[in-house]
């Protein structure tokens, strides 16, 4: 098969590595990619979100089959103009993905079928939502209605740091995506990502991973698009598995099916794990990311099958096999991640990290000139960890980073210290 994975990040990376082990991956190529995805497939310089593009190659090339990594792309409706050029896509429609870039959608969804969530009201006047905030107190959520690549939302302890997080929305922090704000109760509990494949009628459990938002340690700092990651998440018991896929996950592919949008591609559930049971924090509608690094370094069997039979539909017969060892994952970031970083510095010894037994980098935000290996973005490297349980995926990931000299980064030290304890 000839299959172009769309992206450049450390998601994409994972995903072109899984291909790339099928035997039935005769040709990979990856727009645009990065330093790493390019010892993988090759690279064509194509942004993400450059639909017309993306087809016109996918059709030059006779593509068997194409996988959208960036909700931004699949926001644009890259599946529904590959789909009208007679092209399969892995990838939910624009309608479908409003499930992720409309969290009033969303929100509005999980309350009229049921499907467990937080209490929450939609916004589109500033002071209306400020007499909310102030009405209902803190700690209390703000959250940007659109996509705002995981930074638009403030778990905020005090009704000062919500009214900040509300005028960052309305003042245009996060662009269009901010002009709607969803304001929700704090949850409490232990975070899970969970992850299942879809193909518009039926929904297939994939795995579950637990993520660290926050910047810096203790879970201290603004949030990110993720600083690391492991799995399998300890709570997600087979028990608890099919309470999520009989409470939640089904009764959305089937509600949004009625609704006429029916969701193929990765069904990314964000849950609080609370005293009364699982809730829904958020959905995306592709795979995580540092989630993804840790995952599918777990998948035993052939990723590309299941791709394909979730594009085309059959994934009632379809079923998965996984490895018993752990997996995580630490990102080394750009000093100054979220905020201002600098591009452009110098990463070196990234072979020695891959050379470690049960170690594999994926690359993020990377470039390779002719002599140098150079950071291009804010989440740079996402160094991951295989062994026999927590500990040992731990040990290895860590003696990853530290085999890789780069003094413009920094991570943080305590990924899985949740899982440990």
């Amino acid at each position: 098969m000839r299959v172009l994975v769309v992206g450049s990040g450390g998601r994409e990376h994972a995903l072109v590595w899984s291909i790339a082990a099928s035997p039935l991956a005769t040709e990979i190529y990856c727009a645009p990619g990065n330093a790493g995805i390019a010892e993988d497939a090759i690279c064509v310089p194509i942004q993400a979100t450059d639909v017309e593009g993306l087809v016109a190659f996918a059709q030059k090339e006779r593509i068997d089959l194409v996988v959208i990594g960036p909700e931004a792309s699949l926001a644009a409706g890259l599946a529904d103009a590959l789909e009208k050029e007679g092209l399969l896509a892995f990838g939910p429609s624009a309608k479908a993905t409003e499930i992720e870039s409309s969290k009033g959608y969303m929100k509005d969804l999980c309350a009229r079928i049921g499907v467990p969530t937080a209490a929450y009201k939609r916004f589109n006047d500033r002071e209306k939502a400020a007499a909310y905030i102030r009405e209902e107190g803190a700690p209390i959520v703000v959250k940007a209605d659109g996509l705002a690549a995981g930074k638009g939302v403030v778990v905020a302890q005090t009704v000062e740091e919500a009214l900040k997080a509300l005028d960052a929305c309305f003042d245009g922090s996060f662009g269009d995506a901010g002009a709607e704000v969803v304001i929700e109760e704090c949850l409490e509990g232990e975070e899970v990502s969970f992850f299942a494949l879809v193909d518009g009628d039926h929904a297939l459990p994939f795995s579950s991973a637990q993520d660290h938002k926050r910047a810096f340690d203790g879970d201290k700092g603004p949030n990110t698009g993720g600083m690391g990651a492991y799995s399998p998440a300890p709570v997600m018991t087979e028990e608890m598995t099919e309470t999520v896929m009989s409470t939640i996950v089904r009764p959305i592919v089937e509600a949004m099916k009625e609704e006429g949008r029916p969701f193929k591609g990765t069904l990314f559930a964000g849950l609080m794990m609370t005293v009364d049971g699982p809730k829904v924090i958020e959905f995306n509608a592709r795979f995580g990311d540092p989630e993804t690094q840790a995952i599918l370094p777990r998948l035993r069997s052939d990723f590309l099958p299941a791709l394909v039979v979730a594009a085309e539909g059959g994934l009632k017969h379809f079923d998965l096999r996984w490895k018993t060892e752990s997996c995580l994952t630490v990102v080394m970031a750009a000093k100054g991640y979220p905020g201002a970083y600098q591009k452009g510095t110098v990463i070196r010894n990234v072979e020695s990290a891959n050379a470690i037994r049960g170690v594999t980098v994926f690359h993020a935000g990377t470039v390779q000139t002719d002599n140098d290996l150079l950071s291009a973005g804010g989440r740079v490297l996402a160094v991951t960890g295989e062994g026999s349980d927590f500990l040992e995926a731990r040990e290895r990931a860590y003696a990853g980073v530290e085999a890789i000299d780069w003094e413009d980064g920094f991570w943080r030290s305590d990924i899985g210290d949740r899982a440990l304890k």
